[in-house]
């Protein structure tokens, strides 16, 4: 049995959000989107504080936690690295042309990642924010990146349907799956290593088997697309977010519907596209973002 309260809907929002993520501070996020600015929410009053502006929408956010840096990738390709608190930049980087849709790290190697819809992955160096080089991942647009729990795989998902493995030691490639009609949203390897979970356009939750990709089950999981999914920190579930407005809680062991949070359940769910989620660590509490201007902060019991 899982029992969910939202426990806060943040206004402040002027446009459309498309990215969540965990701050540099404790009880915190970041979220960002069609405005002009990244803010940081207080997830204990409630209160939100402008960290720093932007110049064009932005896609992608990622913290760097051991460096207490936040990774911004924007509409116009900008990547952007800084220090939140002193609003000082590390790197701003027009490397990409076109936007940047996902951002993340391999940190035995002490590398960042950006992924574009011009089809290449950039890898720079966190040692001294410099660029190392970019290899071509798709003849498309890369939406989402996911590197498995030992560092030694990413899975890119690209516009043309497809999820492209590669290894990290040198960034070659080594599978592509190829089970989705539509194209790739949103990917998440399991916490023990042994899925890769992805979601597409097709509205279908794929669970892949790590030991040889092969697929393992298909679900029609939403309506419309599936923009993100998440992990729980530490119980065994893990949460989907879906253009269809809805957010879904699922059983990471058994991969069963556990709840379903929508105004179509009598929830006061967002009322337009989920875009993204993120879970808070400290009290486990599930933060949304939509086009709906607003974030919500939602409080889920479950029985496990």
């Amino acid at each position: 049995m899982i029992n969910v309260e939202r426990i806060a809907a943040l206004e402040g929002h002027q446009n459309p959000i498309y990215s969540v993520e965990n701050s540099v501070n404790a009880n915190a996020v970041y979220t960002a989107g069609n405005d002009k600015g990244i803010v940081e929410w207080d997830l204990e009053n409630f209160t939100p504080k402008v960290v720093f502006p932007v110049k064009s929408s932005v896609y992608a956010l990622y913290t760097l936690k051991e460096q207490q840096l936040l990774a911004v990738g924007e509409r116009s390709g900008q990547l952007t690295i800084a220090d939140p608190e002193l609003r000082k930049a590390a790197l701003i980087s027009t490397h990409h042309k076109k936007p940047i849709f996902e951002i993340t790290s391999i940190k035995r190697k002490n590398e960042l990642l950006a992924a574009s819809e011009d089809g290449t992955v950039s890898v720079w160096d966190l040692n001294n924010f410099t660029f190392l080089y970019n290899f071509n991942v798709s003849a498309d647009t890369v939406r989402c990146i996911a590197v498995n729990r030992d560092e030694t795989l990413a899975a890119f998902g690209c516009k043309d349907n497809l999820i492209q493995i590669y290894s990290l030691d040198d960034y070659s490639l080594q599978h592509t799956l190829t089970a989705h009609t539509m194209p790739i949203t949103s990917l998440q390897f399991s916490p023990d290593g042994k899925q890769l979970l992805s979601g597409a356009r097709d509205a279908r939750l794929n669970i892949w088997d790590t030991a040889d990709f092969t697929l393992q089950e298909s679900i029609v999981a939403h309506l419309f697309s599936i923009y993100d999914i998440e992990f729980h920190p530490s119980l065994p579930y893990f949460a989907t977010a879906s253009r269809d407005k809805s957010i879904k809680i699922w059983s990471s062991e058994t991969f069963k519907l556990r709840k379903n949070i929508s105004r179509e359940k009598g929830m006061d769910a967002h009322m337009l596209s989920v875009n993204k989620i993120a879970w808070e660590p400290n009290k486990g509490h599930l933060i949304s973002v939509s086009d709906d201007k607003l974030v919500m902060v939602w409080d889920i019991q479950a029985n496990v």
